[in-house]
């Protein structure tokens, strides 16, 4: 029976080779959750105009196509504007000193908890004393976050899902506030093609937020309740809000899973003009 024995070992073998590369694999992408944190900030240069911080870390899914996407265009809005910008996937960028220096911080597809206790309350301290804050799709839609106040106060929801089966799908965007300048220039229904869309535990209007942007859940496919979360709510589906903890002010929008939605020139407004908000750079 040596080759009974001998055809064991290979299949071992080969289900060792196939776990380990899955479980980097998964790693790699995010499924699994890493627990990387910067301590030294790298040198920041001395801006002369009005600067973003533009952070890109993801500790949780690595949104691979999104986050150079975004990038892009966060850097046209900027020069655009004439506006400074800082781009970089270090948090230790978010330290008391260096936090001074930027008119408004972007988590561009920040997942997974990426942040040192220290940095957490330099980030906190600098949105309430007046700091601008602006989040993109995955800084609002993952729930690896161990950070409490960050969930329940800086979001206001917690992500519990999205689209599947289909992920990508047109849909229709509604206006919630016709008075707000943000979202002015789109009209509404506003339909956004091929876009992944979440769905979050709670309705941050019932703590008070000002909710920007809806979703028409009759203009996609849903499946409910699922291996995958849950893609659905109960009344009013938020999609895009703003409020204003302390002297700040922050903005949060779920849209932005596909690199094509950063090239859409109503989407790219919409970031302008919420950049410009919370940045109190109008």
């Amino acid at each position: 029976m040596k080759w009974l024995k001998n055809a064991l070992y290979v299949l071992l073998a080969v289900l060792l080779v196939g776990g380990g590369f899955t479980y980097f694999k998964l790693k790699e992408i995010g499924i699994i959750p890493r627990a990387v944190y910067e301590t030294e900030p790298p040198p920041l240069p001395e801006f002369q105009r009005p600067a973003l911080l533009v952070l890109s870390k993801a500790n949780g899914f690595v949104h691979v196509d999104a986050i150079p996407a975004a990038q892009a265009m966060l850097r046209r809005i900027a020069a655009r504007r004439g506006w400074d910008i800082y781009v970089t996937d270090n948090a230790a960028t978010h330290n008391a000193r260096d936090l001074e220096k930027f008119a408004a911080v972007v988590w561009n597809n920040v997942s997974g908890d990426v942040l040192t206790g220290e940095q957490r309350a330099a980030l906190r301290d600098w949105i309430e004393a007046g700091g601008g804050w602006l989040g993109i799709h995955g800084a609002g839609g993952d729930p690896s976050y161990q950070w409490d106040w960050y969930v329940d106060t800086l979001i206001g929801a917690q992500f519990v899902g999205h689209t599947m089966d289909p992920q990508f799908q047109d849909a229709a965007v509604l206006v919630a506030d016709p008075q707000a300048a943000i979202t002015a220039h789109l009209p509404t229904p506003w339909t956004v093609p091929s876009e992944e869309w979440y769905a979050f535990d709670s309705n941050p209007r019932a703590r008070g937020y000002d909710i920007l942007l809806t979703l028409d859940e009759d203009s996609y496919i849903t499946k409910g309740r699922s291996l995958f979360g849950n893609d659905r709510m109960e009344g009013e589906h938020p999609i895009a809000w703003r409020h204003e903890p302390g002297r700040g002010r922050v903005l949060y929008s779920a849209i932005g899973h596909q690199a094509a939605t950063y090239e859409l020139p109503a989407f790219e407004q919409l970031i302008e003009n919420a950049l410009s908000w919370v940045g109190a750079l109008d």
